[in-house]
C-alpha cells in the first residue's frame, strides 16, 4: 500500500549539472516544531561535482547538532520520508525524486533508496514511489548500486562563523541568555577574525550522500538543475 506523506519542510538549492550556480539559503531550526523534533529539520542541501566530470554528488543534512556522546545512538527517523527533488526543465516543479526511508534505529539501522524516478505526487503532498529500491543496506558505510553510491549516517558539521566577533560588531543582536550573552560589549570590532573559528567543532549532523551520473538527472531535460530537499511525515 502506498503511504501518503503531507509536506513538512523544504530547503532549496539551485545548481548546475556539475557545479553549484546559486545557493538560495541555509536553514537551521527555522520553526518551533522542527526545533523540538530535530530529525525533521533540514540543515543544508549541497550539490557539487563528483569523482569524475560526468558525475554529481548530492547531500542533505539533518538533526544538527549531535554531540560526540550522542553519535553512537544517532539515527534517522523511520517514520519520515526524506527526499531530494530535481527540476531539469526550469519550471520549478520536481521532475525526478530520490527517496530515502529507514528501518530500525541506532547502529543497526537500514537505509532504503528509490530513484531517481518521476514522483508520485508534486509539491506539498508526497508518496513513496511504487518502484523497487535501487539499494538497501546498513547506515555508516558506503553502499554501491551500479553507477550510484550512497552513504547515510553521522558526519562532522563544520560551521565557520565568528559569532563572538559578530556580536561585538552588532552588539544589539547578542542573545539575552546562554554563553554568548556573557560576551562583553567591549572591545567593539569592525571585522571578523581570519581564519574564522569552527563554531560547531566537535558536533555532528545526520547526512545522506549520493553520487551518481549527471545523465541520470538531466535525461529528458536541460543541463541546468534545480535541487531541493524535503522531509515529510
Amino acid at each position: 500500500m502506498k503511504k501518503l506523506f503531507p509536506f513538512l519542510a523544504v530547503l532549496g538549492l539551485a545548481a548546475g549539472a556539475v557545479s553549484v550556480r546559486q545557493a538560495i539559503g541555509s536553514d537551521h531550526q527555522d520553526t518551533p516544531e522542527v526545533e523540538l523534533s530535530p530529525r525533521m529539520d533540514i540543515n543544508d542541501v549541497y550539490a557539487f561535482p563528483g569523482s569524475s566530470a560526468d558525475r554529481i554528488v548530492l547531500v542533505m543534512t539533518t538533526s544538527s547538532p549531535i554531540t560526540p556522546a550522542q553519535v553512537a545512538g544517532a539515527s534517522f527517523d523511520p517514520n519520515l520520508l526524506y527526499q531530494l527533488k530535481v527540476d531539469n526543465d526550469d519550471d520549478a516543479v520536481e521532475d525526478l525524486v530520490l527517496q530515502f526511508t529507514f528501518e530500525g534505529t541506532g547502529a543497526g539501522q537500514q537505509v532504503i533508496v528509490r530513484g531517481p524516478v518521476a514522483p508520485a505526487d508534486f509539491g506539498v503532498m508526497n508518496r513513496i514511489v511504487d518502484v523497487d529500491p535501487v539499494v538497501t543496506g546498513a547506515v555508516n558505510q558506503t553502499l554501491d548500486a551500479g553507477p550510484m553510491q550512497v552513504f547515510a549516517g553521522p558526519r562532522d558539521d563544520p560551521f565557520f562563523l565568528d559569532l563572538e566577533q559578530f556580536f561585538r560588531i552588532v552588539p544589539d543582536r547578542k542573545p539575552v541568555s546562554g554563553g554568548l550573552s556573557q560576551l562583553p560589549d567591549t572591545p567593539t570590532a569592525s571585522a571578523f577574525r581570519d581564519p574564522a573559528p569552527d563554531y560547531l567543532a566537535g558536533f555532528n549532523t545526520l547526512a545522506f550522500v549520493v553520487e551518481l551520473p549527471v545523465a541520470d538527472l538531466t535525461a529528458g531535460g536541460t543541463a541546468r538543475l534545480g535541487i531541493w530537499g524535503t522531509i515529510s511525515r
